[in-house]
């Protein structure tokens, strides 16, 4: 699931084990700049700026 702050630009999805990974709207797969809260999405893991996995290559699922 997806939250997403719309104003600031990032958001945070919570996997399957319960861990919460960061993104930034520039990690939402096709140039879209918003994910609706909530939403279920696949995303890929990767190393972030500060250190910890964000997520990248954000995306609804069907």
């Amino acid at each position: 699931m997806a939250h997403f702050d719309e104003h600031a630009g990032w958001g945070t999805l919570e996997t399957a084990g319960g861990e919460v990974l960061f993104f930034h709207c520039v990690s939402i797969r096709g140039g879209g700049r918003r994910i609706e809260r909530g939403t279920r999405v696949g995303a890929t893991r990767g190393p972030g700026q500060r250190g910890r996995d964000e997520a990248t290559d954000v995306h609804p699922l069907a």
